[in-house]
């Protein structure tokens, strides 16, 4: 049996990733800025009631700038749920790939423990609730994520021919976002703008308890929960 030696200090930095080029550095600080302007703006104006223009004189770049980096002033509010949801598909990514895929995405969320990290997500959904203007922008930001679990579980499944079919992938990723966007809505009801820790904490562990229930087939302490039509009938 040969015994592979650890990897010299050499050989280890040629196998870390290169760090990030001071190009890229500023067009990630552009980036963030552009949201954070967005975001501001949003707070003291309301959905609709800013323009392109003002984003880029509140970030300090030029408008045609801001096109380089977003479509519309709703794309870049969206670009706070994918930064959210891109991380919570990078931890999802990095569970180990015989682990049931449901469990993934429930210790995906787990990784995220710090509550202010849901702390923008949780923001802009409370300041779009009553605007339609974000919907488009929402579901494109939701569908992202639905496309990339799908991927994730495609991946895995092809390890193991015939372990799943394309419409279990979709239906089983579709499934996941719709119980994320349940979570949200509930959240919502119950705390309505609170951004506290303490609220953040309670929707952080709602995620995590709708990816629960997903996992155990909606199930209520081991009892199926109750179908309307039951409801309406007894």
């Amino acid at each position: 049996m040969t015994i592979s030696a650890d990897p010299t200090p050499s050989e280890a930095a040629a196998q870390a990733p290169a760090p990030p080029s001071r190009r890229e550095l500023n067009k990630a600080a552009t980036r963030q800025a552009i949201t954070d302007a967005a975001l501001a703006l949003l707070r003291s104006k309301g959905p609709g009631n800013f323009t392109v223009e003002d984003i880029a004189d509140a970030a300090g770049i030029s408008r045609r700038t801001f096109f380089n980096y977003f479509g519309s002033t709703d794309a870049a509010l969206a670009s706070v749920t994918h930064g959210f949801l891109d991380n919570a598909i990078q931890q999802f990514r990095l569970r180990p790939a015989d682990e049931p895929v449901l469990q993934s995405a429930q210790e995906a969320l787990m990784a995220l423990a710090d509550p202010m990290t849901v702390a923008p997500l949780a923001e802009l959904f409370t300041l779009t609730q009553q605007s339609s203007l974000m919907s488009h922008s929402e579901l494109e930001a939701w569908d992202h994520c639905r496309e990339q679990i799908t991927a994730v579980a495609r991946d895995r499944a092809s390890a193991t021919p015939g372990a799943a079919d394309e419409l279990y992938l979709r239906a089983l990723a579709g499934s996941v976002i719709s119980c994320g966007k349940a979570a949200m809505e509930v959240w919502f009801f119950r705390r309505g703008a609170d951004l506290s820790p303490a609220s953040l904490a309670e929707l952080r562990q709602l995620l995590i308890d709708a990816m629960a229930l997903l996992g155990s087939g909606f199930t209520i302490g081991g009892t199926p929960a109750p179908s309307s039509s039951a409801s309406r009938s007894s």
